[in-house]
């Protein structure tokens, strides 16, 4: 009977039931590792942090002393000059482009108008730059800008401005050719107290004979209120008795505020192989109430130069030097007249003033 028992309850069919996890799916009794559906998570992507754009900086400096006064002002044919610096404030080197604007300058009066220069990050570059308003240029004020410009930099530029002065007296004279000659000039004004004769004959052949004056009765910066150019290329006598002759004289009288100074050569001569001279006179400006003469000459003949400066009962001084025969020469004089005493309107006030003389030749 017992084991009718047995076999009865081995012959019922085995039934179980599973509850699904409250966490997951079953998942099958021989599994080692219980499965999951894949699923795939959305990772929020950051974006990249852009790098700040680079930035120049451009600035137009003339040169010479910060201090200076009026050193804007210019004359025609005149060149002034300036320094164009351009920073790189940015993190990455470049390659920028400087471009010149010529505002109301023309586009000829620049010795550059684009360049292209490296900068390295955080660096920068000084570039030279001349203005030479031509001999044409009508005097008022001018103006023109700089720009500077790369890829992936935030640009920059300046303005520069200056003055031309004009001249109240222009007298230009150029020859060439073969023949005779005759030329006379005869300056004089008050109001810069300077007295300049020519007398110029010649009979030969000549290549160029240069002789230009220029007057600026106010001048201010380093202009000149009086400056004369002389220049000979290549004179020779062609038959006996030609000849180059002259007698000048340039005189910055103190009677009307100049500084007693007084320059005069003659010559008679047979060849000038060259000659470059020039003579400026500072009564107003930067340079004011200074004088300086310079030349050099290569020549054949007789040549007279004499050079001095006086104020009664105060100085005298005097050079004296001629030549006769064939020489190369080279001479500087610079008169220079210091005040003591300030506030005289122009210089017929200052009798009792220090003068200071330096000659230099070489």
């Amino acid at each position: 009977m017992i084991w009718i028992l047995i076999l009865a309850l081995l012959l019922i069919p085995a039934s179980a039931t599973v509850e699904e996890s409250p966490t997951g799916p079953p998942y099958a009794a021989d599994s080692v590792y219980p499965s999951y559906p894949s699923s795939s998570f959305d990772i929020p992507s950051v974006p990249p942090t852009p790098i700040a754009p680079g930035k120049l900086v451009v600035s137009v400096q003339q040169t010479g002393p910060i201090n200076e006064r009026d050193k804007e002002y210019t004359t025609p044919g005149k060149t002034l000059d300036y320094i164009v610096n351009v920073r790189n404030e940015g993190y990455t080197n470049v390659t920028a482009t400087i471009t010149v604007s010529p505002e109301t300058c023309g586009m000829d009066w620049f010795t550059w108008t684009s360049t292209e220069v490296f900068i390295p990050a955080g660096g920068e570059v000084s570039e030279p730059l001349q203005v030479t308003p031509p001999t044409n240029a009508m005097g008022g004020d001018y103006r023109f800008r700089v720009t500077a410009t790369a890829p992936g930099a935030e640009s920059s530029s300046d303005t520069e401005k200056f003055k031309v002065q004009g001249y109240d007296y222009a007298s230009e004279t150029m020859i060439s050719g073969s023949g005779q000659f005759q030329l006379s000039k005869d300056v004089r004004s008050m109001n810069s107290g300077i007295k300049s004769n020519k007398d110029v004959y010649f009979s030969g052949s000549v290549e160029a004979l240069v002789k230009n004056e220029y007057l600026v009765d106010r001048a201010k910066g380093r202009n000149p209120n009086f400056e004369e150019q002389d220049a000979v290329d290549d004179y020779v006598a062609l038959a006996p008795g030609d000849t180059l002759m002259g007698s000048e004289s340039f005189r910055s009288s103190i009677a009307f505020g100049g500084i007693g100074a007084k320059v005069r050569e003659s010559y008679n001569l047979q060849a000038m192989e060259f000659k470059n001279q020039n003579f400026n006179l500072y009564q107003t400006g930067t340079l004011g109430r200074s004088a300086e003469f310079k030349t050099a000459d290569n020549f054949t003949g007789y040549f007279m130069l004499d050079a001095r400066q006086s104020k009664p009962g105060q100085r005298s001084m005097k050079e004296h030097e001629e030549y006769l025969g064939s020489f190369e020469i080279m001479r500087k004089i610079l008169f220079k007249d210091q005040p003591l005493r300030r506030g005289c309107i122009g210089g017929a006030c200052d009798f009792m003033d220090n003068i200071n003389l330096r000659l230099k030749s070489s």
